[in-house]
């Protein structure tokens, strides 16, 4: 398995990765999750999204190819990791995000 990452600046923006991403590749979209940019308030966009999604390499890689695609088509790309055999600490880490109870892992659909 294998944990993929994708900075991107704002809300509207990691939506629409994620959608590029889950429709470019069998993978899982673990969360969204937000931070302030180093300029804080000052930044042009003052939000930046991790769009989180795990699979098998190959098929994380694919999905992360797709929604840098995305982000860098309307400049709001920041920068992305590829985490490969993650450890299980690492694993328990993916579920942590800073959006409280919008996480994606109780939603039902």
């Amino acid at each position: 398995m294998a944990l993929g990452l994708v900075e991107v600046f704002g809300y509207a923006t990691s939506i629409v990765v994620a959608d590029a991403a889950a429709k470019a590749a069998d993978v899982k979209i673990v969360a969204l999750d937000k931070n302030k940019p180093a300029a804080g308030d000052a930044a042009e966009v003052p939000l930046m999204i991790v769009v989180k999604m795990t699979g098998d390499v190959s098929s994380v890689k694919q999905a992360m190819e797709a929604g840098i695609r995305e982000a860098k088509s309307r400049n709001l790309y920041s920068t992305s990791y590829l985490i490969t055999n993650e450890a299980e600490d690492t694993k328990k880490l993916e579920q942590i995000c800073a959006v409280g109870h919008d996480k994606l892992n109780i939603l039902e659909y």
